[in-house]
């Protein structure tokens, strides 16, 4: 089994210059961006405080993806996404992101293992594989960004357990999101 790759670190200069430290060059947002989309994981650090950049700089990325018309996230996700920083859904909110990528790379994975044991035309397509590592990464990355994203983690920022309710609430979602995966995988 391979071992996982460690994070390539980026540094942030007070300048706000960021910088690979192993290539030993800087570096832009676009590149950070093809980075990720090639399966690698970053962390960025700001080098005069040692705090941890990635999540800013990655949402950043996104950004600037939608404000140039490369809509991923339609309005209507992103005015929950808000209401949510200012509700009490914020506390389940992270978890059922982190389920629902989890659930779609899952229902991923097994529509193109499916398409690889049928031997369907579009895996025997040129730039198919890299069109899949290229999708895994991007949810390996939103995945990563998220709080709570690590696997079995029910506590919240504070370190808590969530309210009942709120519980209650994130697996009557999972159960949803676990159905309508039963029914997608009985449709290949």
């Amino acid at each position: 089994m391979a071992q996982k790759q460690e994070p390539l670190l980026i540094k942030r200069y007070a300048s706000r210059r960021l910088y690979n430290t192993e290539t030993s060059d800087y570096v832009t947002l676009d590149d950070i961006a093809g980075f990720v989309r090639d399966g690698r994981e970053v962390q960025i650090i700001d080098l005069k405080s040692g705090d941890d950049l990635t999540r800013q700089y990655l949402l950043q990325i996104v950004a600037e993806h939608e404000s140039r018309g490369e809509s991923v996230l339609p309005v209507d996700v992103l005015t929950d996404l808000v209401r949510a920083y200012t509700t009490q859904a914020q506390s389940i909110v992270p978890q059922f992101l982190a389920a629902s990528f989890e659930m779609l790379r899952d229902g991923q994975s097994k529509v193109m293992g499916n398409l690889d044991a049928m031997g369907h035309p579009l895996a025997k397509m040129p730039g198919f594989d890299a069109m899949q590592a290229q999708q895994e990464a991007f949810m390996k990355a939103m995945m990563s960004s998220l709080p709570g994203a690590a696997p079995g983690s029910d506590d919240n920022e504070d370190g808590d357990k969530p309210e009942a309710g709120s519980k209650e609430e994130l697996d009557a979602i999972k159960k949803q999101l676990a159905d309508l995966q039963k029914k997608l995988s009985g449709m290949g």
